[in-house]
């Protein structure tokens, strides 16, 4: 095998071992020693492709959201359908929630990688702005650097519909505790993913003629 091949396979390995490892116990909890173990490789190796534990914490954060960027997408015209998807990949991939919430927890303050990051949130809320229908053809000299008054509006709305859709992933001792079994059963997921577009249908209806 190529030297770069066989670089690009470590990496990989590491990447996919310390991804388990730090869904399982965060940052504080996780353990270099466990993830070497998983990946077949030294401790050290792991220093020379990362320098760090936090260094490779990033990492694993960074892959996680372009991975969860490319399997969602941009929000669509059907906003409430969009809610939808989130939900969808959230049950499917619970990990990347779980990476995302140790990540809340470690950092205080700002966020490796945080510009590029924010540039793909004002992304998705620029194209929820459209496609709620509420983007201004020009705008006021008076507005600040954030963006448009329907900027915000839109951004309020990706927060909500994220929020709304995972939930039930974020807080499965909750969604029991409200629901009992009924998610557990066949079907049950569904009925709570309906009722999840459902809601967010009515929450973005009033300003969404794309929805009426």
């Amino acid at each position: 095998m190529p030297r770069t091949e066989h670089l690009v396979g470590t990496r990989a390995l590491l990447l996919a071992a310390a991804r388990d490892e730090f869904a399982a116990h965060g940052m504080g909890g996780a353990r270099v020693g466990r993830i070497a173990e998983q990946a077949g490789v030294s401790k050290e190796r792991i220093y020379g492709y990362f320098g760090s534990k936090e260094k490779l914490f990033a990492a694993v954060i960074s892959e996680a959201l372009t991975e969860h960027a490319t399997l969602l997408g941009p929000p669509s015209a059907d906003l409430a359908e969009y809610a939808g998807r989130i939900y969808d990949l959230h049950r499917r991939n619970p990990q990347l929630l779980r990476l995302m919430m140790w990540e809340a927890l470690y950092y205080d303050g700002g966020l490796p990688n945080e510009q590029p990051r924010t540039a793909r949130y004002r992304g998705m809320v620029a194209t929820l702005s459209e496609a709620l229908g509420s983007q201004s053809e020009t705008e006021s000299e008076s507005e600040t650097e954030s963006g448009s008054e329907s900027d915000t509006e839109a951004a309020s709305t990706l927060l909500a519909l994220i929020g709304l859709a995972i939930l039930p992933t974020a807080f499965p001792q909750i969604t029991r505790l409200i629901l009992g079994t009924t998610a557990d059963v066949p079907g049950g997921d569904d009925e709570l993913r309906a009722h999840i577009v459902r809601l967010a249908r009515r929450m973005v209806a009033p300003s969404s003629d794309a929805l009426t």
